[in-house]
Formats: C-alpha cells, sequence, structure tokens
C-alpha cells in the first residue's frame, strides 16, 4: 500500500520526488537545509559521496582516508553550487585534472594536512575559477612538491583568490614566478616554511597584499631587492617576521631602516632579533643602527683590495697578450705552415724506411746502393 501511495504521489506531484532526491543525505554524514551544510567527518570514508543533497553550500569531509580526487567526483546535474569545501586530514595524495571543475561557486577550500605528491595544474580546470581562499599548509609530502603548487598558481586560473595559506610546509625555496598571476591576492601565509631566503622571489604583482607571514622561518637577510618591493605595497599593513635566524651586519641595514620608518605593523617587533654574530645576539633589529654593524676589518679590508687588483693586472695581461696574437696573425700563421711542412716531411721520411724495411730484396738494393 505504501508503495502504491508513493507511486500515485510520482504521478500526480513530479516534483515531489525531485524533491525528495534533491533533500536525501547520504550515509554518515550529517544534513542541514536550514544551513545547507553536510557534515561528514571521521567516518572512515574511502571517496566523496556521490548522492549530496542539491541544497549543499558547505561540505565538510574532514578526517577520512579519501586519498584522491578524479574527474567527475563532485558531478552533478544541475551542478552542485557548492562554496566552501574541506577535505583536511584525509591523507590525500593526488588530484587530477578536472577534478574540481565541476564546482563554479567554490570561493573556500581547505586541504590542510595532507600528503599531496601530484597535483594537476588544471584541477580547476583550463578557465578562470573562482576561488577565493586556498588552505594547503602542511600538505606537501615533500619538499620538491613546491614546483606542483607553483605550476598550479601560475596558470593565470585565480584571478579572484585572496587568501593563500602555504604555511608549515618544508618549502625551503620559493620559484621567482611562483605568485606572478594571483592580482588579487590579499594575505599570504608562509609561517614555519622552512624558508632560508627570499632573494629571487617576485611579489611585484602582489598590489593588494595586506598581510604576510614569514615567521619561524630560516631566513638570515631580507635582501635589498625584497625590501625595495616591500616598500612598493601600498595596502601592506600586517608583516610577521619573528623567530628567524637574522644575521646582524650590514647587509641587513635596509630592512633595519624600513622597519623603524614604515607604518607596516609589524607583529611580535620586538621578538625580530639578531641571532648572529654572537655580540648582536638576542638584541632586536629595531634598536639597531649603522654604526652597531660590525665593519669589516683590516685585514680583510687589504685583503678585498688585494683580489681586485690581482683580477685588474690579469685583465691586462690577457688583453696585452690577445693584442701581440692578433698584430702578429699574419707570422704566427707562417709559422703554423712551416711547422705543418717539417713535420710531413719528417712523416714521409718514416714512410719510405717502412717500405723498404718491410721488403727484403729493397733492403738489399739500398745496402749496395749505400756502398
Amino acid at each position: 500500500r505504501a508503495v502504491l501511495l508513493e507511486g500515485l504521489l510520482l504521478l500526480v506531484f513530479p516534483s515531489w520526488g525531485l524533491t525528495q532526491q534533491l533533500a536525501h543525505c547520504p550515509k554518515s554524514c550529517n544534513c542541514s537545509e536550514v544551513d545547507r551544510t553536510v557534515t561528514c567527518i571521521n567516518q572512515n570514508l574511502t571517496e566523496v559521496p556521490q548522492d549530496l543533497p542539491h541544497y549543499v553550500r558547505d561540505l565538510l569531509l574532514t578526517g577520512n582516508r579519501i586519498s584522491g580526487l578524479r574527474p567527475g567526483t563532485f558531478f552533478s546535474e544541475p551542478p552542485l553550487e557548492l562554496c566552501c569545501l574541506s577535505l583536511s586530514s584525509n591523507g590525500l595524495e593526488w588530484v587530477e585534472e578536472d577534478a574540481l571543475a565541476s564546482l563554479p561557486s567554490l570561493k573556500r577550500i581547505d586541504l590542510s594536512h595532507n600528503l599531496l605528491s601530484s597535483f594537476s595544474a588544471a584541477a580547476f580546470g583550463n578557465g578562470s575559477s573562482s576561488l577565493e581562499e586556498l588552505n594547503l599548509s602542511n600538505s606537501l609530502s615533500e619538499a620538491s612538491n613546491v614546483t606542483l603548487i607553483t605550476e598550479l598558481l601560475r596558470q593565470k586560473a585565480f584571478p579572484y583568490l585572496k587568501h593563500l595559506d602555504l604555511s608549515d610546509n618544508r618549502l625551503f625555496y620559493l620559484p621567482a614566478d611562483m605568485f606572478s598571476s594571483l592580482p588579487s591576492l590579499q594575505h599570504l601565509n608562509l609561517h614555519n616554511s622552512s624558508l632560508v631566503g627570499l632573494s629571487n622571489v617576485d611579489f611585484s604583482n602582489l598590489h593588494q597584499l595586506q598581510s604576510l607571514n614569514l615567521s619561524d622561518n630560516a631566513l638570515k637577510c631580507l635582501r635589498n631587492s625584497t625590501v625595495f618591493q616591500l616598500r612598493r605595497f601600498p595596502h601592506l599593513s600586517s608583516l610577521d617576521l619573528s623567530r628567524n635566524t637574522w644575521v646582524c651586519d650590514c647587509q641587513i641595514e635596509d630592512l633595519v631602516n624600513w622597519l623603524k620608518e614604515s607604518d607596516v605593523v609589524v607583529e611580535a617587533k620586538e621578538s625580530v632579533k639578531c641571532s648572529y654574530p654572537d655580540e648582536m645576539q638576542g638584541r632586536p633589529l629595531v634598536t639597531l643602527s649603522f654604526s652597531d654593524c660590525p665593519e669589516p676589518t683590516e685585514d680583510q679590508t687589504q685583503l678585498q683590495t688585494s683580489y681586485v687588483f690581482l683580477g685588474i693586472v690579469l685583465a691586462l695581461i690577457g688583453a696585452i697578450f690577445l693584442l701581440v696574437l692578433y698584430l702578429n696573425r699574419k707570422g704566427i700563421k707562417k709559422w703554423m705552415y712551416n711547422i705543418r711542412d717539417a713535420c710531413r716531411d719528417h712523416m714521409e721520411g718514416y714512410h719510405y724506411r717502412y717500405e723498404i724495411n718491410a721488403e727484403p730484396r729493397l733492403t738489399h738494393l739500398s745496402s749496395n746502393s749505400d756502398v
């Protein structure tokens, strides 16, 4: 009787069946149509549920065992209007091409605390994405995988990206053009990423940058080119440089002067301290002056002068030698021809003697003629 009643309802009210389908909640998940959320946390899921209700805007899949995303993972007809997706702490290892292309309304995605070793540069499709926030904190399995993220970011696919979190990854270095195609980026988090330098990184296209977190890295100095880029950020209001291994010599003077003069709010400014040399250890950078920087000793200055003088002398000797060769090029050419002819005559003599020694009769005649 219940089946018959349901069949009658489908015949009379066909939209009723569609409503039931759209409102269906996947097994092992909690759904809220009012909040438009589907929560599937710590359910040991190995893949993304396929029967998601169409009203979902926020999908939380934290703490499962989803190892990869392939094309069609989020396919739905009509497409889901998903805005927020969390896949953190899944052991996620790979994301294939077009795996996220069927989510045109996606604004925020959390891929933190995973083991990414493969991430297609076309994971969001070949067009522009509406993504505004990308969390990749503690998500790369190896330091070399930073190239995967670089290929992803420089595809010009994220014109609206505002928040980028790369913290807690063993990056060590950043490719020069890693941030060249993120014109809307406002907040960049590189906390605890084992960075040892930023000398080659191009930040010049981050015109909207408001906050930059470089704390807990292994930075020893920010070169003048990097400081020059920081000076040109009109909207930069927050900078965290704390807990790095700053070397307080004269090369850090531009950074110190900028920290003193800039209106940028430097987080925990007093904790930005010198680590080397020993006599500077523990001193805040903002208390330094140019006179405090250790100058090169007299011996070092003399040694540097000697190297410069030696280089000049060697260059002059090389130039004179080339000039002499050029002026005597005809004589040198004739001399080389004479050597060639002499070598040829000498080799012909050896060849004649070899032929005589190889034929006994010729050897006898040669002996008689000698007599």
